[in-house]
């Protein structure tokens, strides 16, 4: 315990760290105070005389004392953000006792380090946040946006996807990591991604160009149709809506929502090209006979060959789980393939040749996936019970050099 006559005396040292030392005592006596009026009214008084020491140590020394506390006085927190910056700095940064008010009124003129300062805070409303992406500095916009405690307005984040994020990555990955990011923002990030990399040298030196283009044509769709399930998952707006607006939405998307168990995006589609209930295209999605189906298709304005393999495809899914089965996909849409080859003699129709070509890619990407791993396995099942065919000499062809 100090007795009121030695804080006295140590308040006015000639030692700034005496000074100091009086300072965060009493802003701790202030916090803790439970005694009579007059004695909390001059601890108050102490603090505010603190304020004009003409020591930055002292005057840290204060802040340092009120930093964390919720019962902290307005008006010398106030103060002490008119200090210097290591002072107003901390501050800003750790006071809980700060209102919206305040920090709005502090970034609109705060210079980068304050704005840095806040940005850092433990609790940032919606409202600061914007208030600091609109200050305009992209090292404070990406530590905003890359918090994903901070709740930041849809529209906001769809501005600056559809502005910064095209070309700034670091940005552009943040928001893409935000689960709020609006679904068309995040279509217009991935598609800006997807150009990044199809410039990006390294890439195009290591790939060749028409493997690289569908490459990135299969993961743009992939990108496409998972966006379009998860917001079919959440009953939001009909992301297929968007599309439909934006002439986004072709056969060849609808075939890789089958394809990869994307079934809510693909019911979105068809619902809302037919404009029928979704709960209606999910019954003749699951039950509905080939007629039905054909029915539904045509009112979604798709001609009668692309109607009939959708049809098909919908007939293969109802037994396969091509959600999470890459081999099960495989086997659909190797045997969908085989049937267009065999109906049409192989001659196929050139309202289907998009899709048949979408298929044939599928078909090589889809092996390729299921039969990573194959011969490990096989090999560790019957380890030392068979070997390798081998071909006799005559056999063997002989191939060019590379």
């Amino acid at each position: 315990m100090v007795a009121y006559q030695d804080f006295v005396a140590q308040s006015q040292s000639g030692d700034s760290e005496v000074r100091g030392q009086a300072a965060h005592l009493a802003a701790q006596a202030y916090l803790r105070h439970t005694g009579p009026a007059d004695e909390h009214a001059a601890l108050y008084a102490a603090l505010i005389g603190f304020l004009d020491d003409p020591s930055v140590r002292v005057r840290g020394a204060l802040a340092y004392g009120l930093l964390h506390a919720f019962e902290a006085p307005r008006p010398i927190l106030l103060a002490l953000l008119q200090d210097s910056e290591v002072i107003a700095r901390a501050v800003v940064q750790y006071s809980p006792a700060l209102i919206d008010a305040d920090l709005i009124g502090l970034v609109r003129k705060a210079n980068l380090v304050m704005l840095n300062a806040v940005a850092l805070r433990g609790r940032i409303s919606a409202r600061v946040a914007a208030a600091l992406i609109a200050r305009g500095e992209p090292p404070v916009t990406l530590r905003i946006v890359s918090r994903l405690d901070v709740p930041v307005p849809t529209t906001l984040l769809s501005d600056l996807a559809t502005g910064q994020g095209i070309t700034d990555a670091p940005l552009r990955g943040a928001l893409l990591g935000r689960s709020d990011l609006p679904a068309a923002a995040r279509l217009v990030l991935v598609e800006a991604a997807v150009a990044a990399l199809r410039a990006t040298r390294i890439v195009k030196g290591a790939i060749a160009a028409p493997r690289l283009d569908r490459m990135l044509r299969d993961a743009m769709d992939s990108a496409l149709t998972a966006i379009g399930e998860t917001e079919a998952q959440i009953d939001a707006k009909p992301f297929a809506a968007e599309l439909v607006a934006t002439e986004k939405l072709s056969a060849r998307v609808m075939l890789h929502a089958v394809v990869n168990g994307h079934v809510l995006f693909f019911a979105d589609c068809l619902a809302t090209l037919a404009e029928t209930p979704r709960e209606k295209v999910f019954t003749l999605l699951e039950t509905g006979s080939r007629s039905s189906l054909n029915a539904l298709l045509s009112r979604c304005g798709l001609g009668e060959g692309v109607r009939n393999l959708i049809a098909r495809l919908v007939f293969l899914a109802r037994a396969a789980d091509l959600a999470d089965d890459v081999i099960a996909r495989h086997f659909v849409v190797t045997a969908l393939t085989e049937e267009l080859i065999v109906e049409h003699e192989g001659v196929i129709p050139p309202d289907l040749e998009d899709a048949f070509a979408y298929l044939s890619e599928q078909n090589v990407i889809l092996a390729r996936r299921a039969a990573r791993g194959v011969m490990s396995s096989f090999a560790e099942d019957y380890a030392g019970d068979r070997v390798m065919p081998v071909l006799a000499a005559d056999q063997r062809l002989a191939l060019p050099a590379a």
